[in-house]
């Protein structure tokens, strides 16, 4: 992988797919193997599925797709529960994508 560079993220889907990809997968083998793996699979497919990473200030950040917890309607699940997943989950994902781009310290 060459260095990231924050100005190519702005084409990330032509730059970076397969570090997108590769990030996305991590965290949601991540989230599968410590919460509910249908509620991960509903918030996957339901709410990140339409989710798009940005690069800003340094940092990234996952912009969902409006009203995300209206969208999970494969699973009946607490309205709280599925916030708290949800926010853990985007951390995930954005540390995944720190990792992948190798901006950890």
């Amino acid at each position: 992988m060459s260095e990231f560079d924050p100005e190519k993220f702005e084409d990330k889907y032509v730059h970076y797919f397969p570090e997108l990809q590769r990030a996305y997968k991590n965290a949601f083998e991540t989230m599968n193997d410590a919460y509910d793996s249908e509620l991960i699979h509903a918030i996957d497919q339901q709410i990140l599925n339409e989710s798009e990473p940005f690069y800003e200030d340094g940092e990234f950040r996952i912009e969902l797709p409006e009203n995300p917890t209206e969208r999970v309607t494969a699973i009946i699940v607490d309205d709280e529960k599925l916030e708290q997943t949800l926010d853990i989950y985007l951390d995930e994902i954005e540390a995944e994508l720190e990792r992948v781009f190798g901006l950890t310290e």
